[in-house]
């Protein structure tokens, strides 16, 4: 497991202009999944990559899928992204980064984070989101649309083709700012309008308490939401039992008590 900063990539990628249009143009596409799609004829071949996933970390919540592509097509992939943004986002490697960048600060360069296979420890995480969809490693290009979101484009690699190599990786190098900023377009025109009051809400609630963890404040999102026990455990894939006991842990670090303190702490805030 490896990550870096891309400030000058590597320029000397041969462009398929066809390819490259045909991405720019997939931009506020009607098919939520057409951007992925475009990532993966452009680097696909070249690359050994057999599946695409864009996610959206917004405002330190659970990921939510924004692209989704797969040489197999169907809904496979699409079901994959769901549990690991229910269950697994919290191991992945990548959250180091999301989570230790100031969110005071917009970073403008394109980080890249490499993980494969061998470097997933959890048993279920490596099973589910690696092993089943037949991928050997990942490759991520993570950016920054505005403080507080983080935009994951996900390059997985295909587990025939064993590791990336050297030059698949200054390949995608190469290709990563056009990637990039047609991910932010993209994310701006079909992303960014569902981000909603709960989750500006939770924004505050960090501010208050940096050391909330992420199980609690999805806990916390499923809260301000309006959802039962049971439904915020669903969608987490925990029991209800364990909801209950995160959102105890998570009012009593916040020094409240009820769900109507909760709203009140939120709205007082704002009000500052």
């Amino acid at each position: 497991m490896r990550s870096w900063r891309l400030d000058r990539p590597n320029l000397s990628g041969h462009l398929d202009l066809s390819r490259a249009t045909s991405l720019v143009s997939a931009i506020g596409s009607n098919d939520a999944n057409a951007f992925a799609a475009e990532v993966l004829k452009l680097l696909g071949d070249a690359a050994g990559i057999s599946q695409c996933t864009v996610f959206a970390y917004e405002f330190n919540n659970r990921p939510r899928t924004v692209s989704v592509a797969d040489h197999r097509g169907g809904r496979y992939l699409s079901n994959v992204a769901d549990t690991y943004a229910r269950t697994f986002y919290a191991l992945d490697g990548n959250q180091t980064i999301i989570s230790s960048a100031r969110p005071q600060k917009l970073d403008s360069a394109v980080l890249l984070h490499q993980q494969a296979i061998e470097d997933i420890s959890h048993e279920g995480y490596r099973a589910a989101c690696y092993h089943q969809p037949d991928v050997s490693g990942r490759l991520s290009l993570l950016l920054q649309p505005s403080q507080d979101i983080w935009l994951s484009v996900n390059l997985y690699r295909d587990r025939r083709r064993g590791h990336f190599h050297a030059n698949e990786i200054a390949l995608i190098e190469a290709f990563a700012p056009l990637i990039a900023q047609t991910a932010k377009h993209h994310y701006a025109l079909c992303g960014q309008i569902q981000t909603g009051i709960p989750q500006l809400m939770l924004v505050r609630i960090r501010g208050i308490c940096p050391e909330l963890s992420k199980r609690e404040l999805d806990v916390l999102c499923g809260v301000l939401e309006g959802r039962t026990a049971k439904d915020i455990g669903e969608l987490m894939g925990v029991k209800a039992s364990s909801v209950v006991t995160y959102q105890k842990r998570a009012f009593r670090r916040l020094g409240i008590s009820s769900q109507r303190q909760l709203f009140a702490l939120c709205l007082a805030t704002s009000r500052e």
